[in-house]
């Protein structure tokens, strides 16, 4: 109603359509013409109690428009696009489209939509149209002038020259190509399990929790608004489907989780602020803060070598990747101790706390201590070799 509804008025205006040809209902949120069209204004935002969007489930639509669409969740976009060519299309020969518009952003629309017109494998059905400010007539000079003065190097990439590589932030520990690459790696099997789990403090927050196998996270669970005991048991359950001991499940120890590891004995608790471990290759005191940046610098290290892998739903991709876009040094030109953008500024970036990337995190823990065990497959005993553990890596933190 602040943005897209005033424009529409100042394009009536300008096409000359009579104030009395259409009207907004208010209470319904649609503007009908007196020839019976009609345009429905949806509220596209993901909301915790409908993550299948199922509000628009019975819905039949002509076509659609999504403005700004990189703020819209993939969900939103993969239902609606379901919902067009549902009306009158055949009477009147309308193709069933849906239009996106949108500035360079690195979520779903990088990676299903530029990445692949770049490539050159986008669908047939769908098609990739660059614009910049200045190809368009109706573009005021002023706007021009407000673009170029744009001081953030990255902002003004985006808006002003429509550059979709726009992210070269040096403080970023994670590269994107790599995030990307999480959910389609390919990584060595083994047999050794760990289940990771941030819980839930209040709010939005959302209790995740990940089940590996080895370095692959198999299966990516959540749920929000449920007491401990629930959490606890939902764990305890997991651990026993999957045939993981407690001693390698780890839980977020910091606020209510403390109570979830008092309730699950013999599991790992993971207390963020804690001293962090002695290097794995030197035996010396290694210079982070604390555990928790000790162990995302490692998971950067990991995902930028395309040593892990994510199976989950689009959703948690497109999630997962916006909370890994913002690990970052923080103090990067200052001596002293390694450190990390504050959990409240992340927060501030993505809306929502970082519980995905917290604990997929917290799967490095158990990498300071042992290694998973690879599968032994019947070629490699009958040719004498096989292998039972993971090499020793270096690792390096500059």
């Amino acid at each position: 109603m602040a943005s897209s509804f005033l424009t529409f008025t100042k394009v009536i205006r300008h096409h000359g359509i009579p104030d009395d040809d259409w009207q907004l209902n208010g209470q319904y949120n649609y503007i009908e013409f007196k020839n019976g069209s009609r345009i429905d204004l949806l509220d596209v935002a993901y909301k915790p109690s409908d993550p299948l969007y199922e509000r628009f489930g019975s819905l039949e639509y002509t076509g659609g428009w999504l403005e700004e669409a990189g703020e819209v969740d993939f969900m939103a976009f993969d239902v609606l696009k379901s919902r067009i060519g549902r009306h009158k299309n055949k009477d009147f020969g309308i193709p069933s489209k849906i239009y996106l518009t949108c500035n360079p952003t690195k979520g779903w629309l990088y990676k299903e939509i530029y990445r692949k017109s770049k490539d050159g494998v986008l669908p047939l059905n769908t098609k990739f149209v660059q614009s910049l400010y200045s190809d368009n007539p109706h573009t005021s000079t002023e706007y021009k002038e407000n673009l170029s003065e744009i001081q953030d190097k990255a902002t003004k990439e985006r808006l002003m020259f429509g550059n979709w590589e726009y992210d070269d932030d040096p403080s970023t520990l994670i590269e994107y190509d790599a995030i990307c690459d999480l959910f389609s790696n390919t990584v060595d099997e083994y047999d050794t399990k760990y289940i990771t789990a941030d819980i839930a403090r209040h709010g939005q927050d959302k209790t995740v929790v990940m089940v590996w196998y080895g370095y692959e996270a198999k299966f990516v669970m959540e749920w929000q608004d449920k007491g401990l005991d629930v959490t606890a048991l939902k764990i305890k359950d997991l651990a026993a489907k999957y045939k993981v001991p407690f001693s390698k499940v780890i839980i977020d120890e910091d606020g209510v989780g403390g109570g979830v590891v008092d309730m699950l004995r013999g599991v790992k608790g993971f207390v963020n602020n804690s001293k962090p471990f002695l290097n794995r290759v030197t035996g010396k005191p290694d210079n982070f803060q604390n555990l928790k940046t000790q162990c995302y610098y490692l998971l950067a290290e990991y995902i930028n070598n395309h040593r892990l892998a994510v199976r989950c739903d689009m959703t948690q991709q497109e999630q997962l990747t916006e909370e890994l876009e913002q690990v970052k040094k923080r103090d990067a030109d200052k001596d002293g101790k390694l450190k990390m953008q504050p959990k409240d500024k992340m927060k501030e970036m993505i809306g929502r706390s970082p519980d995905y990337a917290d604990a997929m995190m917290m799967r490095m823990y158990f990498e300071f201590f042992q290694r998973p065990e690879k599968v032994i497959s019947p070629a490699s005993m009958l040719l004498g070799t096989p292998m039972t553990k993971r090499k020793e890596m270096s690792t390096s933190y500059e």
